[in-house]
């Protein structure tokens, strides 16, 4: 059977299933008076719908969703209030963004050094810990480590000269570190010189070849392998405070990119003693607790140094969560490149960063990438990778082009934050069936793209990024996303700098916008494809989860800026009511 007509059975069953709903089950409630965003290309607007067992029964005019009513239906009266699917999140890590909200965190602002000690010292003074523990700091803006030298004339001095301590960049992608905590990690001068010349950016050095604190990607993972792993009741803790979160923005289900990241684990190496199940324990804690209210598709990070042989590994810790109420592990993540901005430099581009004259780096050769992709379309995994620099965007398109070419495997595969992509490439994303999972909350003008990546680019390079418009006429499927904690999990600051692509520093070619329709299907239809849950969620059709959210204003006919102030009233999973305003 073809993969074409093997989907049109699929459809065909799906609405028979529907009809037997229909005519043979009584709903649990109705919910009439609404105005409904249904996400469901057949019929994208209704004034009521069903809901029986947890899943929708009927959605259509309020007439005839009434007539399935039974002496024990609750109907539910909305007022004529906006109701949407459930919103969803096709890239955030959302258990690591619990610990770091519960963990002594800079938020991302822009302080300078004194500002940096200070609140750096009252959380040290705070926790007390014995010495040899480090202390670690989310959030931290990158930009604060563009003098690593004024960072050791305050953190490798006096009582910090034995106090271990990790600046974890906000992008969680860069770090700095003191001198105590490179002794730990054994990252030294010998160490430096040791490294390849693929591995030379992942630690920075003085002038003196001294590592100066600045670590990179792999370098990072050199010192987090030296954190002790969360417990199991810390773990609990942030998957609550996760869940929370999420529902309160309206988002019944993400996928986790790296679920096997965290404290103690590594991802950019192959780890003895590292058990690689990173955050999955809190997910399973969660569900056997019934508080996982929200799908999760959990993803395993395949190192840059993985070959097809280490899958086999990677399924052994999938094996041990499988069963797991809703939560699905669909596949792997791979680390194409690191990223763009200033002085880590290490997304991988066509032309070259200008005041170096270097192109970033590609973490894996391009041999490595497509025999990894290939063999896991083969055994019919979901395939999303981290490209932000527009070589590393065409190798992995290189790469799902090879596996197509050995099979249909009919897996919607995904390519995530696309920061730079060259025009040639835009008709390859519809072509190969690849979708566009992209962060547009940093499609704005911040010191980020100001400070740390304008002056290293072109015009034209600059103002291309995120080519959202541009993808999305060349056919490409367009999924929204926030990559959590790295910026906020709100999704409706994000649709609006989607479609005003402006911020505190002017715009950023206005010509890449998207309309407000085009950002509600990228959280809710075109979303639940990326994360491999389409046929079960991300539109409110007859026999989907009953996943869907009751908004404070008619959010399909408001501006921009009315948009980004939207508040959800009211969060419902699989039917049942999991969050509601106070």
């Amino acid at each position: 059977m073809s993969t074409a007509t093997a989907r049109g059975v699929s459809v065909a069953v799906g609405l028979l299933v529907g009809v037997i709903m229909t005519a043979h089950a009584a709903p649990d409630a109705i919910f009439i008076n609404a105005q409904v965003f249904t996400a469901d290309e057949a019929r994208p607007a209704a004034q009521a719908f069903a809901v029986e067992g947890g899943r929708i029964l009927a959605i259509g005019e309020q007439d005839e969703v009434l007539a399935h009513k039974r002496p024990h239906t609750q109907v539910v009266d909305l007022q004529g209030r906006r109701v949407l699917p459930g919103l969803i999140d096709a890239h955030t890590h959302a258990v690591i963004g619990g610990l770091a909200a519960l963990s002594p965190n800079l938020q991302d602002e822009e302080l300078d050094i004194a500002s940096v000690r200070q609140r750096v010292q009252a959380w040290r003074d705070e926790t007390r810990s014995d010495a040899d523990r480090p202390l670690v700091v989310f959030g931290v803006n990158p930009a604060t480590w563009k003098n690593p030298q004024a960072l050791a004339e305050v953190f490798d001095v006096g009582s910090w000269m034995s106090q271990p301590l990790l600046l974890m960049g906000s992008d969680l992608h860069t770090a700095w570190v003191n001198r105590a905590m490179r002794a730990k990690a054994g990252i030294d001068a010998a160490y430096a010189r040791g490294l390849t010349a693929s591995q030379r950016h992942t630690v920075g050095v003085a002038t003196d070849g001294e590592p100066n604190g600045v670590l990179v990607d792999a370098g990072v993972d050199l010192v987090t392998l030296q954190l002790p792993k969360p417990d199991e009741d810390l773990l609990l803790e942030a998957g609550k405070f996760a869940v929370r979160a999420n529902n309160r923005y309206g988002i019944t289900a993400w996928m986790d990119p790296a679920a096997n990241a965290g404290p103690g684990e590594a991802l950019f190496a192959r780890a003895p003693g590292s058990t690689g199940t990173g955050i999955l324990p809190a997910y399973r804690a969660l569900a056997e607790a019934g508080g996982l209210s929200a799908h999760v598709a959990a993803l395993l990070v395949a190192s840059p140094l993985s070959d097809a042989a280490d899958l086999e590994r990677l399924n052994a810790v999938r094996e041990q969560f499988q069963g797991t109420p809703n939560l699905t592990m669909p596949g792997i993540k791979i680390f194409a490149d690191g990223v763009l901005e200033y002085p880590a430099q290490s997304a991988a581009l066509l032309g070259e960063y200008s005041n170096s004259g270097k192109r970033g780096e590609m973490l894996l050769t391009r041999q490595g990438l497509q025999a990894l992709v290939d063999a896991a379309d083969a055994r019919g995994w979901l395939v999303h990778i981290h490209a932000l620099g527009d070589r590393a965007v065409r190798e992995s398109l290189d790469a799902f082009e090879a596996a197509r070419e050995h099979r249909d495997s009919g897996v919607r595969h995904s390519i995530t934050h696309l920061q730079l992509v060259d025009a040639n490439d835009y008709p390859r994303f519809a072509r190969l069936g690849v979708i566009a999972v992209m962060q547009l909350h940093w499609a704005e003008m911040d010191n980020y793209l100001l400070d740390l990546v304008k002056p290293y680019l072109s015009e034209t390079e600059f103002m291309g990024q995120y080519p959202a418009r541009s993808l999305q006429r060349q056919g490409a499927v367009i999924a929204g996303a926030s990559d959590w904690p790295i910026s906020t999990a709100n999704p409706w600051e994000a649709m609006h700098h989607a479609m005003t692509r402006h911020g505190p520093g002017g715009g950023l070619n206005p010509a890449e916008r998207l309309d407000k329709t085009s950002m509600l299907l990228a959280y809710t239809r075109h979303a639940a494809q990326a994360i491999g849950l389409a046929d079960k969620i991300g539109s409110l059709e007859p026999g989907k989860q009953a996943d869907f959210i009751v908004v404070d204003r008619d959010v399909l006919e408001v501006d921009a800026e009315s948009l980004k102030q939207t508040q959800v009233l009211e969060t419902y999973f699989a039917g049942v009511k999991v969050y509601a305003a106070q």
